[in-house]
Order: C-alpha cells, then sequence, then structure tokens
C-alpha cells in the first residue's frame, strides 16, 4: 500500500522541522511496513478543495506565518469535514485552532496574534515564556489518542514557537468536540484533538524533531497508522 501525504506548509531547508518530516515519515513508514509517498503543497497554491482530494492524510507542517494563511486554514478545514486523519505541529497547532474557532465556534474574528497584533480575538497570543530551541516536559490526558501513541507516559519533546493557545478563550475553545488532551509541566495546553473525527490531533510542539535523532515520533506512526486503517475502508 502507497500512502501520499499532503505536507500543508511553504518548505524552507533551514527549518529544521522541515528537514524531520521526511525522516520522521520514512521512519514510520519503515515501522508499518508501509509506503509513504509525502507532497509539499505551499500554502499559496492552495485555493480549492478540488487539490486536496488525492490525499490520503493531511499535516499542517511548522513555519508560521504561512504565505497564504486561508490556504492553510482551507485544508485544515477540509481535513476536519472530511474526517480525514490529520496532524498539526507548531503553526499546524495554531491554525487548527483558528480554524475550528471560524467554522465551527462562529468566531468569524478569530486570528493569530503575529499576524493580527490589534485582532479583538486572538486566540493565538504571545506565549508567556518563549519556546524557541526548548525542551519542556508534556503529559497526556487520559482516553485521548496521544495518550494511546504515548502509551501513557509523559514524553519531553522540543519547540520553535513563541505563540500558543490564548488562556482567554481557552475554556470555550476547548468545551467539545475540541479537546484539550497535553499539557505542560504549568498546566498550559501543549496538545489538542477532535472527539468526533477519525484522527484530528494538533501539537504545539515538534515531535518530527526526535526523527533526526533516530526515533520514530510515536503521533506520527500513529498519524500513519490512521491513514492506512482510513484507506482501507475507503476501498473497501
Amino acid at each position: 500500500m502507497q500512502l501520499t501525504i499532503g505536507l500543508i506548509g511553504d518548505f524552507n531547508a533551514e527549518i529544521t522541522a522541515h528537514q524531520a518530516i521526511p525522516v520522521a515519515l520514512e521512519l514510520a513508514a519503515k515501522a508499518l511496513d508501509i509506503g509513504i509517498n509525502p507532497v509539499w503543497l505551499p500554502t499559496a497554491d492552495i485555493t480549492h478543495r478540488a487539490q486536496l482530494q488525492q490525499f490520503s492524510g493531511l499535516w499542517c507542517v511548522p513555519g508560521s506565518p504561512y504565505q497564504n494563511t486561508d490556504g492553510a486554514l482551507l485544508a485544515i478545514r477540509y481535513a476536519r469535514e472530511k474526517n480525514i486523519p490529520f496532524l498539526g505541529t507548531c503553526g499546524g497547532f495554531q491554525h487548527a485552532v483558528i480554524e475550528y474557532a471560524r467554522n465551527v465556534l462562529g468566531w468569524a474574528d478569530a486570528d493569530h496574534a503575529e499576524t493580527a497584533p490589534d485582532a479583538q480575538r486572538a486566540v493565538i497570543s504571545p506565549l508567556e515564556c518563549s519556546l524557541v530551541e526548548a525542551n519542556a516536559s508534556v503529559r497526556f490526558m487520559a482516553v485521548s489518542k496521544l495518550a494511546e501513541a504515548y502509551q501513557n507516559q509523559p514524553s519531553t519533546e522540543g519547540y520553535r514557537c513563541r505563540y500558543g493557545l490564548n488562556p482567554e478563550f481557552q475554556a470555550a475553545l476547548t468545551a467539545g468536540p475540541l479537546r484539550a488532551t497535553a499539557m505542560d509541566e504549568a498546566g498550559d495546553i501543549r496538545g489538542i484533538e477532535l472527539d468526533d473525527h477519525p484522527f484530528f490531533v494538533a501539537t504545539l510542539f515538534q515531535p518530527e524533531r526526535k526523527a533526526l535523532t533516530g526515533v520514530c515520533p510515536p503521533i506520527v506512526k500513529a498519524f500513519i497508522t490512521a491513514i492506512r486503517i482510513s484507506t482501507m475502508k475507503y476501498r473497501q
């Protein structure tokens, strides 16, 4: 079986996460004995849903602000509404929150403080403590895809991030079906997922970085497993 995965983001060879993602996918492919064909999708090129139909899964990657925010949000919405397995890391986490706020909660003015510093409803705001080239412990909430992937054990993960979920809107955003499923030691949200979706997971940390040390990131392996299951069901 060959799985085609769309990587939503603007490729930059100097970004560590972009170096790590192909390695992470290769490690997951070997672990699961499956073929993976990753395709980079520059956000400027994403203009309509038909462009996304060829992909079995979508990963919104780090590297924001994206060249075309609307293109990234369109792809995330497509994955959410079409039950396509979705993984968002770092900027992907941030934009998954924005997409949900706008199109599920109806907050049309939901925005990102980095690109809209004067936004009245900045659901993504500056972190109290920047996480640029930082490592920190993360724990996972029970009965979640993250907890299952990490076998209910905490993990030390890498970040390159200055923005996260705005505490002012946290309760409303995570009241359901979007749920906080990863927290740091201070209790701040570092991962979310949708309960009513086959696989819709986003992390503020960059799990792909571990692939550069030869470790297959557990959530990437879980993402690929979900794509394989979804593809097999579709073929039946």
